[in-house]
């Protein structure tokens, strides 16, 4: 999935977008300032979540109670080293049964599940943004015939 849009068509992508994923993992890309946020907040909505969606650039997750889940949302942009994670139990998040949607997952790149959707966001010259949806395939669970 490819798509560019802009801000009043948000809810319309990040629908498309949640159709499209196949976990509960996902890695958010993107520059600073790009909208990462604000695609999660819709996301979060879109799980049936009525929280007040934030960025958790200061407390780096927040817990939000979506319809059937919870929804997890990590900014690890202030963490400096994958020990700083560890120190906050990240891996308890990461291997719950739990929606994870992580910014910056950059910064623990070597412990995410091996299950994951990748998404990109870019911001455009017309302010628009493009969001590609990546897929990782586990090796380990492709059938070889």
């Amino acid at each position: 999935m490819e798509t560019i849009y802009t801000l009043k068509n948000i809810e319309k992508v990040a629908n498309e977008l949640l159709q499209s994923l196949t976990t509960k993992t996902l890695l958010v890309y993107g520059d600073m300032g790009v909208g990462k946020t604000t695609l999660i907040k819709t996301i979060v909505k879109l799980l049936g979540s009525k929280d007040d969606v934030s960025s958790p650039t200061f407390s780096i997750v927040n817990e939000y109670e979506g319809s059937e889940t919870l929804i997890y949302h990590f900014d690890l942009y202030r963490i400096k080293n994958i020990e700083e994670a560890y120190n906050f139990g990240i891996e308890d998040y990461l291997f719950s049964d739990h929606w994870s949607i992580i910014e910056w997952p950059e910064k623990i790149q070597d412990i995410v599940p091996t299950n994951y959707d990748r998404i990109d966001l870019k911001l455009n010259s017309d302010n628009s943004r493009t969001i590609k949806l990546n897929k990782n395939i586990d090796i380990n669970q492709i059938n070889i015939r």
